[in-house]
């Protein structure tokens, strides 16, 4: 059985090859940049904020307003919170061996059957996708069998920007059907195992060298 989970399931659209590499070779390591690390730290930050009430350090206080308007959104709040799913759609341990899809909620707030749903974004917010928080909804939607109402959004704390959606829960499989053609792809790529290459300006960022890509920008592994 195919696992999956959003970023997962991005990576081998942006480019299947180094999908193949990277997840099922594994023959090459994607190593975190600089920004990934500083989205790391900074999704850290806020969890301990929101979560704990530990407070942020002066280089993050400009995400103060933020994290204090979503503490005043009222409901049980729950912080990177792990949901997964098994085949049949039905709620899993996050590393079970059975599970289909999982995915982590950067913060979820359940309000008796309204759930809130955040993902923090420190990236540019030109090409917004909020595929996640559809994704994130539906499995919400499993784990919580009392929401009736999720309201989501990404939250761009660098550009001060917030992207909201709202789904109710007799949306479902429309929901589940944004994904069908895409996870058809990766079917059929594992089950021809053909995985090719991409190309595009994600090139440059690429873990994969020219030993297994000719589209590469690295010239050998690290």
């Amino acid at each position: 059985m195919i696992q999956w989970s959003f970023s997962s399931l991005k990576d081998f659209i942006n480019c299947p090859k180094k999908y193949y590499h990277v997840k099922v070779a594994q023959d090459v390591i994607n190593r975190p940049n600089e920004k990934m690390l500083y989205g790391t730290a900074v999704h850290k930050a806020l969890e301990d904020y929101v979560r704990d009430g530990t407070p942020l350090a002066k280089n993050y206080q400009m995400f103060k307003p933020h994290a204090d308007a979503l503490l005043d959104i009222p409901g049980i709040r729950y912080c990177e919170h792990e949901m997964a799913l098994d085949r049949d759609k039905n709620p899993c341990e996050f590393h079970a061996e059975d599970r289909w899809v999982r995915g982590v909620v950067d913060l979820l707030i359940i309000d008796g059957d309204i759930a809130f749903i955040v993902d923090y974004k420190t990236g540019s917010n030109k090409y917004p996708d909020a595929k996640q928080l559809k994704l994130m909804a539906l499995m919400t939607f499993i784990h919580f069998p009392q929401v009736k109402l999720v309201k989501a959004g990404l939250l761009f704390v660098m550009h001060n920007t917030f992207i909201d959606e709202r789904y109710k829960r007799e949306d479902m499989d429309k929901l589940w059907g944004i994904f069908t053609s895409d996870l058809e792809r990766l079917k059929v790529a594992y089950d021809s195992n053909i995985w090719p290459a991409q190309p595009s300006g994600l090139c440059g960022w690429c873990p994969v060298t020219k030993v297994h890509c000719e589209f590469s920008k690295k010239e050998r592994k690290d």
